[in-house]
């Protein structure tokens, strides 16, 4: 075994090799049974020698990941992300909106433009949120490691 297999894997290297297996069972070239012993063996993988024999009958590519992306897509800025950042920007922006239309009831009713108060709830909340989803969403799109297409590349061929 060569030094690279020895090499620890991380939490990102174990999760592409289960997408890798995910992507397999959606091809059906996996059964659900082989699916959840591979998935329970890459979760548990300490090191790429470990995360390798998994993928190893896999094909290489996959028709799917070699298509480009579509340009435009109708799912909407909130698709790629996981349900608990799509609940914090729904709950977002309901708070933004009650806090503009308070602000602009007490603008009008005064008869002068009040302070714009709303922009300190809206702007570092927005911020941070839009960071967050910002680094999930290149995260997910972000290519595996050399080290893990390595592996994965030797078991196989």
């Amino acid at each position: 075994m060569d030094d690279q297999q020895k090499m620890r894997a991380s939490d990102r290297d174990r999760q592409q090799a289960v997408d890798r297996l995910r992507r397999a069972l959606e091809d059906g070239r996996l059964t659900m049974d082989e699916y959840v012993d591979r998935m329970e063996a890459a979760y548990q993988a300490t090191t790429y020698g470990e995360l390798a024999p998994l993928c190893a009958d896999l094909p290489a590519t996959d028709a799917r990941a070699a298509a480009p992306p579509a340009a435009f897509t109708r799912a909407g800025y909130l698709a790629g992300l996981p349900a608990v950042l799509k609940v914090l920007w729904v709950k977002w922006l309901v708070i933004v909106s009650i806090n503009v239309a308070v602000w602009a009831l007490v603008s009008g009713t005064s008869g002068h433009l009040a302070y714009p108060w709303p922009v300190w709830v809206a702007g570092p909340c927005g911020a941070a949120l839009f960071a967050v989803s910002a680094g999930v969403t290149l995260f997910r799109r972000g290519r595996a490691p050399a080290a893990v297409r390595t592996a994965c590349a030797r078991a196989s061929g």
